[in-house]
Formats: structure tokens, C-alpha cells, sequence
């Protein structure tokens, strides 16, 4: 029942949330900020009530171990959001940030001194040939938007590989805030709520940078078309409906996550995920009409195909099917 329920809230919360971002960005490319304060806020105010008790529990981890796993998040947290400023499609945002378990295998190898399976090593190349298929084939229809003025042509260029370098410090910064989760639930057990908490409450005076940011595009939602919300019977800036719904979303989707990681496998929790991803990319090509080539559906499907691989699905397939075949041979 309750696996059952974080699934529905992993697909139902993250697919919304990825169409309420559509929305806003859409309108206010800029609004990256604002978004994620927005996010950090509501997560904060939730975890301070019903995970501290109003600041009353103290935390299992101490909190040195928290400032550093923080700084990290907020700075993925607010470099993938702020990289939708530089001309990167929600799409192929989608198919970079599924490259997470390139960043996490080659920060495995240099920090943990892992070694992996040739499947794995095999799956690592399908997902960073999938994405450098979608990168390359965005590249050129940034190139063809340009065509006429080489000197914007050439800016408009660099202005979006400045995003995708931002996205590509990103993955690997959070692949590297993944392994220091990893020892520290090691050494002092699972607290993924604190930690959720925590993660979202320290960084909130970082936002002070942006503040100038924030406040000019919260003078722009509220400018932005009124419509009529029908149960509460006012008249709201349809911008601030899109940043409640994607706030809301985004917490759905992340306790989905967290209700998935006490009950399931890593396995399930990894397959659940990146079949979450898949079904966004799809409604955000043909719900928004995204500019997609059929190039960009081979990067795609290659990406997941090698996500599927690294999660060794299909063995794990076989061997649910195969389970009480082998459990009659060994009981005769």
C-alpha cells in the first residue's frame, strides 16, 4: 500500500512539477531564483513543524557534517535553476540531469576506489553517447535560431554553452554531495527527513545574494495575467498560481522519493525514478511542443536505454520469473 502510494506521488507530484516549471520559465526565463527560494521555503516551514517539533528535536548528525552537505545542494539547487537563464531547453535539461550516473561511477572510481562490472562500464557509455547526441543536436538549432549575424550567432552560442557548463558542475557536484550522504549514513544512520530539512533550512540566508533577483521577479508574477482560483474565490497573478502548484509539486515528488527509499530497494527507487523522468520529457516534447528531432529521440532513448542496463533490470527481471522454477529444482 504504501509503495503503492509513493509511486503515485513520484509520477503525479514530479511530472506536474516539471509542467508548472515549463510554465514559468516560459514566461520569465530569468525566474530560477525565485523558484527555488519558493521551494526551500515551503520545505523548510514543513520540516520545522512536523520533523523538529518547532526546533525542539536536535539533529542525529551533527551539524558541521550538515553545513558542508548544504553548501553543496544549494549550489546545485540554484546553478540548475539558474541555468535555464542561458537558452537550455527544458528537454534537453531533462536528458543532462539523467546523467547522474555518469558523474556518480567516475567520483566513485577517484573518492571510493570502486570498481564496476563491464555491464556497468558499457551502460556509463550509452547514457554519455545519448547525451552528447541531445547536446550536439541542440547546439545546431541554436546555431540555425542565429542564422544571418555571425557576431550573435557566435554570442548566442557561447551563452548557452556557459549553461551547459553550469549543468555539467552540477551533476558532478551532486554526484559528490551523493558519496558524503553515503558516508554519513554510514557512520550515523539513515535521517533522510533531517537531512531534507536541514538541506533546505542553512542555505536560506545564501538567497540574500540573489535578493535583487528575487524581489524584481516577484514584482513581475504579480503583474502577470489575474485569473479567478475557484474553491477560495479571489483573484490571484496567474505566475504565483504556477510557482503554489510547482512549490507543492515539488514536495509531493520529493517525500514520494522519500517514502520510496524506506520501502523499496535502491533498485526499485532508481527504475521508479528514471521512468519519472521519461514520461516528463515525453509530455513536455508534445505538450509544449518543444523542438525535438528524431537525432534527439535516439540521445534519448540511449540515455535510457543505459540507465535501464546500469540498474540491471532485465537480470533482476529473469530472475523474478526464474525465482520458483529454482526453488523447486533445489527443494528435489
Amino acid at each position: 500500500m504504501a509503495t503503492g502510494l509513493a509511486i503515485a506521488l513520484v509520477f503525479i507530484g514530479c511530472c506536474s512539477n516539471v509542467v508548472s516549471l515549463e510554465l514559468l520559465v516560459r514566461e520569465f526565463p530569468g525566474c530560477g531564483n525565485i523558484v527555488t527560494f519558493a521551494q526551500f521555503i515551503f520545505i523548510t516551514l514543513e520540516g520545522f513543524i512536523f520533523e523538529t517539533n518547532f526546533g525542539r528535536k536536535k539533529p542525529a548528525i551533527p551539524l558541521r557534517n550538515y553545513v558542508i552537505m548544504v553548501t553543496m545542494f544549494f549550489t546545485i539547487s540554484v546553478i540548475n535553476n539558474y541555468a535555464l537563464n542561458f537558452n537550455i531547453a527544458m528537454p534537453l535539461h531533462m536528458i543532462f540531469r539523467s546523467g547522474s550516473l555518469i558523474a556518480n561511477m567516475i567520483l566513485g572510481i577517484i573518492i571510493l576506489k570502486k570498481r564496476y562490472s563491464a555491464s556497468k562500464y558499457v551502460s556509463i557509455a550509452l547514457v554519455s553517447a545519448g547525451i552528447f547526441i541531445c547536446t550536439i543536436m541542440s547546439a545546431r538549432q541554436v546555431n540555425v535560431a542565429n542564422e544571418g549575424s555571425e557576431e550573435k550567432g557566435f554570442y548566442a552560442v557561447m551563452h548557452w554553452l556557459t549553461g551547459i557548463a553550469m549543468l555539467t558542475f552540477a551533476l558532478l557536484m551532486s554526484a559528490r554531495m551523493g558519496i558524503f550522504q553515503e558516508t554519513l549514513y554510514k557512520q550515523y544512520g539513515k535521517h533522510s527527513k533531517e537531512a531534507l530539512f536541514y538541506n533546505h533550512c542553512l542555505p536560506l540566508p545564501g538567497f540574500l545574494l540573489f535578493s535583487t533577483n528575487i524581489y524584481n521577479h516577484s514584482v513581475y508574477f504579480s503583474q502577470s495575467t489575474p485569473v479567478d482560483v475557484p474553491v477560495v474565490g479571489l483573484t490571484v497573478p496567474i505566475m504565483w498560481v504556477y510557482l503554489l502548484v510547482n512549490v507543492v509539486t515539488q514536495y509531493v515528488c520529493i517525500r514520494g522519493v522519500f517514502i520510496l527509499t524506506t520501502e523499496c530497494a535502491s533498485l526499485t527507487v532508481t527504475l521508479v525514478v528514471t521512468l519519472r523522468k521519461f514520461l516528463s520529457l515525453i509530455f513536455s516534447i508534445l505538450y509544449f511542443q518543444n523542438p525535438f528531432t528524431p537525432w534527439h529521440w535516439v540521445g534519448t532513448a540511449v540515455v535510457f536505454l543505459g540507465t535501464l542496463l546500469y540498474t540491471e533490470v532485465w537480470s533482476s527481471m529473469q530472475a523474478a520469473l526464474r525465482g520458483p522454477d529454482v526453488k523447486e529444482k533445489k527443494a528435489e
